[in-house]
């Protein structure tokens, strides 16, 4: 990531900051326009999954009847017996479960923007500018179709420009990573050196955390030290999708991570979705991202193990982790527009769902 020119910031310099003019109409970027949203759903339904350290709900919004599989095993078990089918055998499904996880970074409302819009088109055919989406609904039409709209209702609370579109690279490391004590911006990946980030070391707490200061994204899955990682996890768990994205945001141009410690045929699935992805954002104007390796992990320090590691584990989906530009200004950034921003998540949801339904 290139190196923001700015290296200290105080939260009145970043209110100061912040665009007068507000984003569109189809925009989401708050928790107040995600409630509006949720309460246009008719068709679908939606739960409460669990509550955050803030208090604020995590919803889940599911289209499409849950089929009765049996299951006889957790994954892990399942592989272990040497027959997947005893956790879940897909085959017997008439629809494939495509799951998708919204921003477990509060600043990262791209991809709840694209969640939200995509709430629309299967309640109505149309996108919330009014444009019909026949396709992507006729898509997920043959799918169960589950969806996460906000994985941080406590770090989108806390984000006060409801877009990065036009901002800068240091505006996205103060809303995002937060800053130090003395008011250094902290940035990325240095926001991983400490977690929870808490404690006297902490000034402005970025968008990345929840209120406890965890990131739900690397929260320990086998010892969580906050509630929304595990309510991710189970209810993947209980799904057993065929695919599970997790939508995140950056500087550059649409891409995909490699999933990391899950088998080379998973990650080969995950790499032909890109290629397919890359398809559909060419037929766009867009720029394309080289598709991501296959490779076994090594290395010093080796990758990491994430929320979308964790998915695997548990569930057997091709886990795939989304980069959405923001449309920051500056060298070496993306400049994208806030249409630009929908139709590339639109984009990706039609890769994601014809991939679930052919394979």
């Amino acid at each position: 990531m290139s190196k923001a020119d700015i290296e200290t910031m105080t939260y009145e310099e970043a209110i100061e900051r912040i665009p007068d003019e507000n984003p569109p109409s189809f925009w989401i970027g708050s928790l107040e326009k995600l409630q509006d949203r949720l309460d246009e759903v008719h068709r679908g339904t939606v739960e409460t999954l669990t509550s955050s350290p803030g208090a604020r709900p995590i919803h889940l919004v599911t289209y499409g009847e849950r089929e009765s599989v049996e299951s006889r095993a957790n994954f892990n078990s399942a592989v272990a017996s040497r027959e997947p089918s005893n956790y879940v055998d897909r085959s017997e499904r008439e629809r494939p479960v495509v799951f998708f996880v919204g921003p477990v970074h509060g600043h990262e409302v791209e991809g709840l923007t694209g969640l939200c819009n995509f709430l629309s088109v299967l309640e109505s055919g149309e996108d919330l500018r009014g444009r019909e989406q026949q396709t992507l609904r006729d898509l997920a039409e043959e799918c169960r179709i589950v969806v996460i709209p906000c994985g941080n209702p406590d770090g989108l609370a806390r984000f006060e420009p409801r877009s990065l579109c036009g901002m800068s690279l240091a505006d996205l490391e103060f809303w995002g990573q937060g800053t130090w004590a003395d008011d250094r911006l902290i940035g990325w990946p240095h926001a991983k050196q400490l977690h929870p980030m808490a404690g006297d070391e902490v000034g402005f707490l970025g968008c990345y955390f929840n209120d406890d200061g965890v990131n739900p994204m690397h929260d320990e899955p086998f010892d969580p030290m906050g509630p929304e990682e595990p309510a991710i996890i189970g209810a993947i768990r209980r799904e057993a999708p065929a695919v599970t994205v997790s939508l995140h945001s950056h500087g550059y141009p649409p891409t995909f991570h490699r999933p990391k410690y899950v088998p080379l045929d998973v990650q080969a699935d995950s790499r032909e979705i890109h290629r397919d992805y890359n398809a559909l954002l060419a037929e766009q104007g867009f720029p394309r991202s080289a598709l991501h390796d296959v490779a076994a992990e090594s290395g010093n320090p080796p990758p990491y193990f994430n929320l979308v590691s964790a998915a695997y584990h548990v569930s057997g989906t091709i886990g795939l982790l989304h980069e959405c530009p923001h449309g920051l200004i500056g060298e070496n950034m993306f400049d994208i527009s806030h249409e630009g921003v929908l139709d590339v998540q639109l984009a990706l949801y039609e890769a994601i769902l014809r991939h679930a339904i052919l394979r």
